[in-house]
């Protein structure tokens, strides 16, 4: 009996042992196979950067001529948590590039920096807590910097779908000016049907784009330019003022003698007091730039101080008139959220605009990002209307 029951506990050992042995093998196979499949999902989200070209950036080194901005190449770089990498598709020149190549912009940051304040792209590769569903996505982005560049990390918060059958080129000459208009037009100025508005530099980035959503709202336009856009603002509808032919405000008032209900200006200097008693009781002025101190030396803050004074002074007088300053990254420190709602409600409603026909995209020229500076002297030169488009 003792010989038998020993035999059959060291059966049961052995038994048990080979349990163990093989639950050990499970559970080593399990953790292996945990962490192949987080390593693929990382392979996953990086595979399209690692195999792309190289990271190529346009550097702005300080103050210096177009031809003093420099090409920097590197590694494509990966998304961190909540990051996406967009493979820019389309880049532009905007008015702020052309300040902070002089540091005249008033929050530029040190440089040396990539401008480059919006793009359009694809998104290539995800990081962690991003939804996969976004990777291949056409997307749009505010960025203020860092838009001169190939491949480009944004937080996937702030980045907005491009529509099917928008190209890349257009949806870009819509991003920076197309909100911009758009909440001026509507968010500031209210303007509808009926009103008549003057909108200042009427064939440039942004003025163009007031233009259009202006007159699609059923409003009466005014726009100053250089008389060899006329023909063409008549086209839209649009009477157009020479703003180098003497006095402009009489022009205007000859027009609209009693008063308009918006004046939309991005000249600034000693110019904005006539855009303001160009008002009729009830009317807005919104000022949104300060292009006639671009070359000026001193302060960069200081134009846009004086500016601040006026609009407070004015709000603060009782004349039945508005006045703003507009920023499009207004809000956006306080209550983000918030602001990349708006911010998107208000780009999806200028490319709904754009599919409409209401809204055409105005490319100025088309440029390989390697030739950011020609494409820079070009936007600086005031011959051309619309965006100065960069591609990679």
């Amino acid at each position: 009996m003792n010989a038998e029951h020993a035999k059959r506990t060291e059966q049961a050992e052995r038994t048990e042992q080979a349990e163990r042995t093989e639950q050990a093998e499970n559970t080593e196979q399990a953790e292996n196979t945990g962490r192949v499949e987080t390593a693929n999902r990382h392979l996953e989200r990086v595979r399209c950067v690692e195999g792309a070209e190289e990271l190529l950036e346009v550097v702005l080194p300080g103050r210096v001529e177009p031809e003093g901005l420099r090409i920097r190449r590197g590694a494509v770089p990966v998304p961190g948590p909540g990051q996406v990498v967009v493979r820019m598709e389309a880049t532009g020149v905007s008015f702020a590039e052309q300040q902070m190549r002089r540091g005249r912009y008033y929050d530029q940051p040190p440089f040396p920096f990539v401008p480059g304040y919006d793009l359009v792209g694809t998104v290539r590769a995800t990081g962690e807590g991003v939804g996969r569903g976004l990777a291949g996505t056409r997307v749009a982005a505010l960025l203020k910097v860092g838009g001169w560049a190939s491949h480009v990390l944004v937080d996937a918060a702030d980045v907005v779908p491009v529509p099917d059958g928008i190209g890349a080129a257009e949806a870009e000459t819509l991003v920076v000016n197309g909100i911009t208009a758009w909440q001026m037009l509507h968010r500031k100025a209210r303007v509808r049907t009926g009103h008549t508005v003057v909108v200042h530099g009427a064939n440039g980035g942004v003025g163009s784009v007031l233009v259009q959503l202006a007159r699609s709202a059923g409003a009466q336009v005014i726009g100053t330019a250089s008389t060899r856009h006329h023909e063409a603002l008549r086209e839209q509808g649009v009477v157009p003022v020479d703003y180098r032919a003497g006095d402009v405000a009489a022009r205007i008032r000859e027009l609209a003698p009693h008063g308009v209900d918006a004046v939309f200006d991005h000249v600034g200097g000693r110019g904005i007091v006539d855009s303001w008693r160009l008002l009729a009781p009830g009317g807005t002025l919104v000022s949104y730039g300060s292009a006639s101190t671009r070359d000026d030396e001193g302060s960069k803050q200081w134009p846009v101080l004086k500016l601040l004074g006026r609009v407070w002074l004015w709000n603060a007088l009782p004349n039945r008139r508005r006045a703003y300053f507009f920023n499009v990254w207004a809000g956006r420190a306080l209550a983000r959220n918030r602001f990349r709602a708006r911010l998107r409600a208000d780009l999806t409603q200028v490319f709904t605009a754009l599919q409409r026909g209401e809204v055409t995209a105005r490319i100025a020229a088309r440029l390989p990002l390697t030739r950011a500076a020609e494409a820079l002297r070009l936007a600086e030169s005031g011959t051309v209307a619309g965006k100065v488009v960069l591609q990679p």
